[in-house]
């Protein structure tokens, strides 16, 4: 744990003009010719722009949304191509001041429509296809004044040929910078409200604990990391991956991706390395131009680090950044410590996050689905117990935008700061590392008392036919019975089904604190989000358990 921190003695004193075009404006003036975005184009090849094209094609994009009437402090919804479009869009809202709105396509359609609804855009920024949509949808974009139609990378904005760069906005350092949508892997998808201080301190952040140079060439498999790569100065590689669908990825477009660019650095989550390490290790592939690669979205497991070693050389490592949308970075670890702590972890005390990163705050309090209305210091566990995590710095976000409700049960108000409910269950360790217990709103109540699902299913996927394991309640909160839900690497037939059953549920033989199972189910695939193909959605797989149990 560590105590609160002003911002800037965490970070030093922001620039002027705390907005992240200036970082970009910079970027072009160091290292014009420097690439900023690369892109696949037909036929194998790359299509790549400079941050010098970045920039001129971001101011050229501010002048048309001005004369559009776009300005400082609109809310835009920004629905473009993954890729240069992305960078370009954004890049220019931040220039004019006014406030991107970011919501994952792949969500689904009512979803979708229902945060556009709740966010009242004034804009709409996007290709052809988000505009028919709000001709289509009158209702959800009924807000929306002016929309413009982002045309292909080469032909953005209009002819900037002798024009000034474009003036940029100076906002304040607790202006709305964007607005970020959760991925409503675990409730309905929330904006989460990003202010120049929030970026200004995950940009330090993620700099202090990954070492991150100009130069640099990240291989982009969350399309929305890129935003950090081009403020500070790399290269952001697209593979051609479908970004709604990254478990479903081509591990030969990824593998493509990095060697043909010399990537120094990837970011993606646990499901597309499921697929693209066991896939490299299959044909004695390595990775020899990266040196870290961040995985994110969902625990990362022992097994799936210690395939990544075997394909990357030298130093190189694996690196797990937790947090959340609302917050991040909060901790992180690396493989290696990942491993040296495999043995704890596969015995059922929960998957270790890391140390914490600089700037935050990291509490654990007692564990309630009730509001708090005020910060007490009360509220905290005693040390070596098990917590609610909650967290406050620089890089935590204040508030959801028009969420009153998730705001009073999400955010304790602490005199002028304010600390945010990660909504996970932890343990520190006697290093001052933080352990992961799994989600609030999984634990399981039981007439034995509560049970925190992931020390337990970390045990359960050790076993060589699980490739997955989910436990979770049937019944009403206090009566729940335990059920595993397995996703077994090969389904069983019906006369191994129950002899596997008992094997798996024995597994846990060894603990002094097992769980006593209804019973063991077993399932093809398991629901996930759709920004990371990797949080699995509990509340389907108990649903659909509580069907089956008998």
């Amino acid at each position: 744990m560590k105590p609160a921190l002003d911002p800037f003695e965490v970070f030093g004193t922001p620039p002027a003009n705390p907005s992240v075009a200036v970082d970009l404006r910079e970027q072009a003036s160091a290292n014009p010719k420097g690439i900023a975005v690369r892109v696949p184009a037909r036929g194998g090849n790359w299509r790549e722009i400079s941050f010098a094209g970045i920039e001129t094609e971001s101011d050229a994009l501010a002048y048309a949304l001005t004369e559009r009437g776009f300005g400082q402090g609109d809310r835009v919804c920004v629905f473009v191509r993954a890729g240069i479009e992305l960078i370009a869009v954004t890049y220019a809202l931040f220039k004019l001041g006014a406030i991107p709105v970011l919501i994952d396509p792949g969500m689904g359609r009512k979803q979708l429509l229902g945060c556009v609804e709740r966010i009242q855009p004034s804009g709409l920024v996007g290709i052809r296809a988000a505009l028919i949509a709000r001709s289509v949808f009158r209702s959800a974009f009924r807000s929306v004044k002016r929309s413009f139609l982002v045309p292909r990378s080469g032909k953005l904005g209009r002819n900037l040929a002798g024009a000034a760069p474009f003036e940029l906005a100076s906002p304040a350092l607790d202006d709305e910078a964007a607005i970020l949508f959760t991925s409503g892997s675990t409730g309905p998808a929330k904006g989460v409200v990003y202010t120049y201080q929030t970026f200004r301190a995950q940009l330090e952040a993620l700099r202090a604990l990954y070492d991150f140079r100009p130069g640099e060439v990240d291989v982009v498999c969350f399309p929305l990391f890129a935003l950090f790569d081009t403020a500070l100065g790399m290269t952001s590689v697209f593979p051609d991956i479908d970004p709604s669908h990254p478990g479903r990825c081509e591990p030969k477009n990824i593998a493509r991706a990095i060697t043909e660019n010399n990537a120094t650095l990837t970011f993606g989550s646990p499901a597309i390395w499921r697929r693209v390490v066991p896939w490299l290790i299959e044909r004695n592939e390595k990775l020899p131009s990266l040196k870290r690669v961040l995985i994110a979205g969902a625990p990362v497991p022992p097994a799936l680090v210690e395939g990544f070693h075997r394909v990357l050389e030298g130093e190189a490592d694996v690196f797990t950044p937790y947090g959340a949308t609302e917050s991040l970075p909060v901790a992180s670890i690396s493989g290696r410590e990942i491993l040296e702590r495999r043995e704890a972890a596969e015995s059922g005390s929960g998957t270790c996050v890391g140390a914490l990163a600089p700037g935050i705050d990291c509490r654990l309090i007692r564990i309630t689905d009730d509001a708090i209305e005020s910060w007490s210091d009360e509220l905290e566990v005693e040390p070596g117990e098990a917590g609610e995590i909650v967290v406050r710095g620089p890089a935590v976000t204040r508030s959801y935008k028009f969420e009153p409700e998730h705001n009073r049960l999400s955010k304790i108000p602490d005199g002028e700061a304010v600390w945010h409910r990660i909504g996970d269950i932890g343990k520190f360790d006697r290093e001052g590392r933080l352990w992961f217990y799994g989600r609030k709103s999984h634990r399981l109540q039981t007439e034995s008392g509560t049970v925190l699902p992931v020390p337990q299913e970390n045990i359960f996927n050790t076993h060589p036919a699980v490739r997955r394991s989910a436990l979770v309640g049937v019944g009403e909160p206090g009566e729940e019975l335990p059920v595993l839900v397995v996703e077994p690497v090969k389904p069983p037939s019906g006369r191994e089904r129950t002899a596997l059953a008992r094997e798996i549920a024995d597994h846990q033989a060894q603990l002094s604190n097992r769980v006593e199972l209804r019973e063991v189910l077993f399932r093809s695939d398991f629901p996930v989000d759709v920004r990371h193909n990797a949080k699995i959605h509990r509340g389907e797989l108990k649903a659909w358990a509580t069907t089956r149990v008998r």
